[in-house]
């Protein structure tokens, strides 16, 4: 079957190429009534001044007894960690203030709208076949049953290089095309030049002015039809949005650490989420899926050109942060609505599974510091693409940090350690401690800050009786809740080694392997398992060396436990908790006790949609 016989006639949409050199004339937008100034004061003016308290406390200790090299650096490195999770914090109390002031991150849905043509697109990669029309099959049914104002098509856009995989997507679009409510397209691209970036390019060149706007979503994503409707309405009712981001919540969780991740972010991402939408404004971000554009505003504002530097010829990788500061630049809004429900997405299952996704947005996230010179970026659009790059540099800051801590000397009075980051329970932070001086003071600062954003979210999720209902009672939430924080702080040094091995693979190797994510939960042989973590291996033998010899402070201990047992951490991290553990250490969380409708009616359509790819009918 030729594409002429799976597409629509071409509609062709030119895509201009930016300039980063030089900024844009800026389109003039209606007045806002949004106040993102007192709202950013908040966040940033805390976290400065937080940081430089805590300096100078600790500086006025160490300089009592002299300043040498080493603790100058302590100090400084100290300053460049603590002021993050400062920040961290901050952005938790503009939430908590913002709903105390009843300010809404995003407005009531717009009534009487007029209705826009919006395009679905599912850009894929040799994924599973039955998931990824099995969920768009959900969508467009859920859809249909909504019988709303817009226009909808959907695309499937491959770049699957696998023939048998191929052969397989082309009979599911088949079923789906002869069954689904709405125009459904196919298109396989001969080449998959410049990967998601260049798909997404090429449907809008090829096919983009036909449509208003397009939805993008990833092979995991799933909408429901009442989340893409009240995009679709957000995006008609305000002409200056050139993208509005949803908040995508973890669905499909089985193994122990994706139940952790979806945990958390159920149970803490919304107090997050409600902050970012505060200070961000129109400033927001795009995380690549789950979000609605307008086509128009894509194509003559967010075309990417190719880096170059020392003769490389470069693909920019974590482009969705570029492509919304660049919509910002021109002078369209960028929202997150992080209250639009029914926007889902899946997680990687295994420890090994999220580490091998990790190291691909590692060297597209540091990439961005490239990009910080673009001429005329939003100072907020620049603060995302330098905050992406810091959420991995910090990894190797911490390392450097747990390095001269431990060269300064054993601090008998610390000896125990908590850290975790509360948006990424896998992303490690270390309290600071010094060599000589009484730190318990610190320490107590350290930890309560590292423990606000989890306990403020868990706290409002406890005082509320309907809230943690539907988490399974008092008693279910709060076991999840010890539970995904122990865990979380045995598998921060193991992710603090796994990215700093990143980032060097990032700055001393041209490009990363890539595969598509897996989903599905997969126990690794322990072969694999060793090869794959004997850097923490070897890691925590040295520190339990230095301990039991005294040469290292015995705050080390948690660390140095976590390191050595990476290996059976790693393969207790694909155990199927949803199958095999009691229900009160089963991790729950709403999405678990009780799937959405879309969910359950995407794992039956998928169930079909394989079914009928097991019977063996011959490719159009």
């Amino acid at each position: 079957m030729t594409h002429s016989a799976t597409m629509p006639p071409r509609t062709p949409l030119e895509m201009h190429v930016q300039d980063l050199s030089r900024a844009p004339a800026r389109r003039k937008t209606a007045a806002s009534t949004a106040r993102p100034t007192a709202w950013r004061v908040a966040l940033f003016v805390p976290a400065l001044i937080g940081t430089g308290v805590l300096m100078f406390g600790i500086y006025s200790l160490l300089a009592g007894m002299g300043m040498t090299w080493l603790e100058w650096a302590l100090l400084m490195m100290i300053g460049a960690t603590f002021v993050w999770v400062t920040l961290s914090v901050s952005t938790v109390g503009v939430a908590v203030a913002g709903l105390l002031a009843r300010e809404n991150a995003d407005t009531r849905p717009p009534m009487n709208v007029a209705p826009v043509d919006v395009a679905l697109l599912i850009p894929i990669y040799n994924e599973v076949p039955w998931d990824v029309f099995g969920n768009a099959a959900a969508m467009l049914d859920d859809l249909a049953a909504r019988s709303g104002p817009h226009r909808f098509t959907l695309f499937v856009l491959s770049d699957t290089r696998d023939a048998d995989i191929a052969t397989q997507e082309l009979r599911a679009y088949q079923r789906l095309r002869d069954t689904a409510s709405f125009a459904v397209h196919y298109r396989r691209r001969p080449t998959n030049t410049d990967k998601k970036v260049g798909n997404i390019h090429d449907w809008v060149t090829g096919w983009g002015a036909a449509y208003e706007a397009m939805l993008v979503l990833d092979a995991d994503s799933l909408m429901s039809g009442r989340a893409i409707e009240r995009l679709a309405s957000e995006l008609s009712a305000d002409p200056d949005a050139g993208l509005i981001q949803t908040f995508p919540m973890l669905i499909g969780a089985e193994s122990l650490f994706a139940r952790l991740q979806q945990f958390s972010n159920v149970a803490y991402g919304w107090l997050l989420a409600e902050g970012l939408a505060l200070w961000s404004s129109a400033e927001g971000n795009y995380w690549g899926h789950n979000a609605i554009i307008r086509t128009r505003a894509f194509a003559e504002s967010a075309g990417l050109p190719h880096l170059t530097s020392r003769g490389r010829d470069d693909l920019i990788l974590s482009h969705d942060f570029v492509e919304a500061g660049l919509l910002r630049r021109a002078g369209w809004r960028v929202r997150f609505l992080p209250r639009v429900t029914g926007s889902f997405e899946e997680t990687p299952g295994t420890l090994i599974d999220y580490t091998l996704r990790d190291r691909r947005w590692c060297r597209g996230n540091l990439q961005h510091l490239r990009l910080l010179h673009t001429k005329g970026l939003h100072p907020v659009s620049r603060f995302h693409l330098f905050h992406g790059a810091v959420s991995y540099l910090l990894s190797p800051a911490w390392f450097i940090l747990l390095v001269i801590w431990a060269l300064l000397g054993k601090d008998a009075e610390t000896n125990v350690i908590r850290y975790f980051n509360e948006a990424n329970p896998f992303f490690p932070d270390w309290p600071p401690a010094m060599s000589h001086i009484d730190s318990a003071v610190f320490l107590i600062i350290m930890y309560a800050m590292l423990l606000t954003p989890k306990i403020a979210a868990a706290a409002i999720i406890a005082a509320s009786p309907s809230a943690t209902r539907v988490f399974g009672g008092h008693r279910a939430f709060f076991s999840a809740f010890i539970i995904e924080v122990l865990l979380s702080i045995a598998y921060a040094p193991i992710m603090m080694i796994q990215q700093t091995k990143a980032v060097l693979r990032a700055v001393f190797t041209r490009s990363e392997p890539w595969s598509p994510q897996r989903r599905d939960t997969q126990h690794y042989p322990l072969a694999t398992l060793v090869k794959f973590h004997w850097i923490e291996t070897l890691t925590g033998l040295m520190l339990t060396t230095g301990l039991l010899a005294g040469l290292i402070s015995l705050w080390l201990l948690p660390i140095a436990l976590s390191l050595l047992l990476a290996v059976p951490l790693s393969a207790l991290s694909a155990l199927n908790i949803a199958r095999c553990a009691p229900r009160s250490l089963a991790l729950h969380s709403p999405y678990t006790l009780r799937e959405p409708a879309i969910v359950k009616r995407a794992i039956a359509a998928r169930a079909r949609v394989k079914a009928n790819l097991e019977i063996n009918v011959p490719a159009e």
